[in-house]
């Protein structure tokens, strides 16, 4: 069956992938030469732009999860900058916000599932980007569940 691609290019200015940058790979052109028809390895640079994420720290570290690597600003800077990025949009991390920015918004991550598994009480949102390329964040609520009452994250009166 067909293949989503791991990555796609908007407009030549924003990078989106599932998860991150990959310390073997420094170019577009090489994520464009990787072998996509493939399970998803343990390790190499498949792997890593399905489950890397950017951290607090400098340089490349190992990653809690396992798999892929954690990469600090100065990694997102150089690849943007040798690749004449803007922006790395990514996804992988949950955040209550439904996105959050990093590494000098040169890194958004977008996460798109509200209330995670049912518990997490997150929001969720998608990036829009119009024809300037002006981005637009649209944050969403959990919908009510069917069978649960409907409640509001809001502070009753009270409270105040």
């Amino acid at each position: 069956g067909e293949r989503p691609p791991p990555t796609a290019v908007v407009e030549n200015q924003i990078f989106c992938l599932h998860g991150g940058l990959s310390p073997s790979i420094d170019s577009l052109d090489h994520i464009r030469s990787l072998d996509r028809v493939q399970e998803v390895p343990h390790e190499g640079p498949m792997c890593d732009l399905l489950w890397s994420d950017p951290d607090d720290r400098v340089g490349w570290g190992i990653s809690p999860r396992g798999a892929g690597y954690t990469f600090g600003a100065d990694i997102t800077e150089t690849f943007n900058s040798n690749n004449g990025l803007k922006l790395v949009a990514r996804a992988h991390q949950l955040v209550m916000d439904g996105y959050n920015w990093s590494h000098n918004k040169q890194v958004v991550t977008i996460f798109s599932a509200p209330n995670y598994c049912y518990r997490c009480g997150n929001q969720a949102a998608i990036l829009e980007v119009d024809d300037l390329m002006e981005y637009q964040f649209h944050q969403f609520d959990p919908a009510p569940r069917r069978g649960e009452p409907q409640t509001s994250r809001r502070t009753p009166e009270y409270f105040l």
